[in-house]
């Protein structure tokens, strides 16, 4: 099995659930927020997975690979930061309420409390 195989299920649930919070509130601004984390994430991958394949801790057989490298890096290694960078944020919105109650309002288990100093 080629790595492109094994990143593609990844990149593709990544893709539907991030979909999947299309409806919900802010979403432009998640994705802007996305995008910035994926292009931090991106750039340390960058750094450090070159650093330590020069260092030779550790390396890909070719026949597995899709042949495009930045640097010494497999293209393949920078899907995991994306799939992070818009993955976690997706999964947070999805299991989040939607509308959660302020601390301070009649409902809350906080205001139900009495005072215990």
């Amino acid at each position: 099995m080629t790595y492109p195989l094994i990143v593609a299920p990844f990149m593709i649930v990544t893709l539907l659930v991030t979909l999947a919070t299309r409806q919900h509130p802010r979403f432009a601004e998640r994705m802007a927020s996305s995008g910035l984390t994926a292009l931090v994430l991106v750039g340390l991958t960058l750094v450090f997975d070159n650093l330590m394949i020069a260092a030779d801790l550790f390396s890909y057989p070719d026949e597995h690979l899709s042949g495009w490298k930045l640097g010494l890096a497999p293209i393949e290694d920078f899907a995991y930061p994306l799939c992070a960078a818009f993955l976690v944020p997706a999964l947070f919105t999805l299991f989040s309420p939607r509308n959660p109650r302020p601390a301070d309002s009649p409902t809350s288990p906080r205001s139900s409390r009495k005072g215990t100093a």
